[in-house]
């Protein structure tokens, strides 16, 4: 089987392992919220599982002896299927979100980057700033950097500068961050005393 760059190959098919497929003797058993039964044989768990007219899958082979849990195996699969999905939120939390300005820029076009910037703050982004001198302009960087000056005074409000503004060669880079307080605010995880 081929398969494309970029997929990886386990994301496919994970491999569950349940009822008469688990082979260790003896077997850690919890129950479908998690509570510990005890140890005992695997036969004595798969009695235990028809019993409750549920399935033994296996959670982790790695310990000694192995747990398994007496769940229906849908519901294991969509709860980790869940887990999975909370995971990649995460990890999405926070990105860092580009903005580019130039030298000479309209208040119009001023306004709505700056409008950008601060969405992403809001949402708890970090916010890269870049600008690019084109041709003479470089002669110019004072505009650069007044612009820069303007965004971070305009965001003071929801942001920290992380990295200041520096000259990397034709680009003028700065990076600003969300301040914490204001984000979950925002999103409703600080509640006010009354």
């Amino acid at each position: 089987m081929r398969i494309k760059p970029g997929k990886n190959k386990s994301s496919y098919n994970k491999r569950i392992t349940v009822n008469l497929l688990i082979r260790a003797s003896e077997v850690r058993v919890l129950t479908e919220r998690g509570e510990m039964v005890g140890l005992m044989s695997r036969d004595e768990a798969l009695a235990k599982a028809r019993e409750a007219d549920k399935d033994l899958v296996l959670i982790n082979e790695k310990a000694n002896p192995p747990i398994v849990k007496i769940i229906d195996l849908a519901k294991y699969k969509y709860q980790e299927q869940q887990k999975r999905t909370q995971g990649r939120k995460k990890a999405r939390a926070q990105g860092l979100k580009e903005v580019r300005f130039t030298p000479f820029m309209s208040d119009g076009d001023f306004n709505s980057r700056l409008k950008k910037v601060t969405t992403f703050l809001k949402k708890g982004d970090k916010v890269r700033l870049t600008l690019l001198f084109k041709g003479r302009a470089i002669t110019k960087k004072e505009f650069g950097f007044n612009i820069f000056e303007r965004v971070i005074e305009n965001t003071k409000e929801y942001s920290t500068v992380e990295v200041v503004p520096k000259l990397m060669g034709k680009k003028l880079l700065a990076q600003l961050m969300p301040i914490p307080s204001r984000v979950q605010a925002k999103k409703g995880i600080i509640n006010e005393k009354n």
